[in-house]
């Protein structure tokens, strides 16, 4: 049997406004999972338990949709999230080499963390990333070390 830690005091409180922000709601798993990383910056695996109890399903089933979705992160990032979009017109536009700059710099860094996008929405000012919550747009590897220099928490 897999241990996971609990959840500390915080973490339960979000997790138990969540689930009560969402009760009888249909369809609430996405919601709930997407509410609780908003609060907490991730979905803690002890959180899967309780959400399934709630939404009457498997622990497998709530697993499965947090693990599918690259917007999940069940740890807390570390310092500030910058995505780089992975989807078709960005990667047209040169995302891959931005991708592996962003890697090296995050890397370098060693104060952030780096996560895949599968669409900005900014596909006609491709390639697009995103730093904490704003978007940028026609990145190049110098624009993107100006704005990690820059925006320095």
């Amino acid at each position: 049997m897999e241990t996971r830690p609990p959840l500390d005091a915080l973490q339960q409180t979000a997790l138990d406004q969540v689930l009560a922000a969402h009760a009888g709601q249909a369809g609430a798993l996405l919601p709930i999972l997407h509410a609780l990383q908003d609060r907490l910056g991730f979905v803690p695996p002890a959180a899967l338990p309780p959400i399934a109890r709630a939404l009457n399903l498997s622990r497998a089933e709530v697993h499965g949709v947090v693990s599918f979705y690259h917007h999940f992160r069940t740890a807390p990032p570390r310092g500030r999230v910058l995505q780089i979009c992975r989807a078709e017109a960005c990667r047209a536009m040169g995302a891959e080499a931005l991708w592996a700059h962003a890697q090296t710099a995050v890397e370098a860094q060693g104060c952030d963390t780096l996560e895949p996008a599968y669409c900005l929405g900014l596909c006609a000012q491709s390639p697009a990333g995103m730093l904490g919550e704003r978007l940028h747009a026609r990145l190049t590897p110098a624009r993107l070390d100006a704005l990690l220099a820059q925006e320095q928490p």
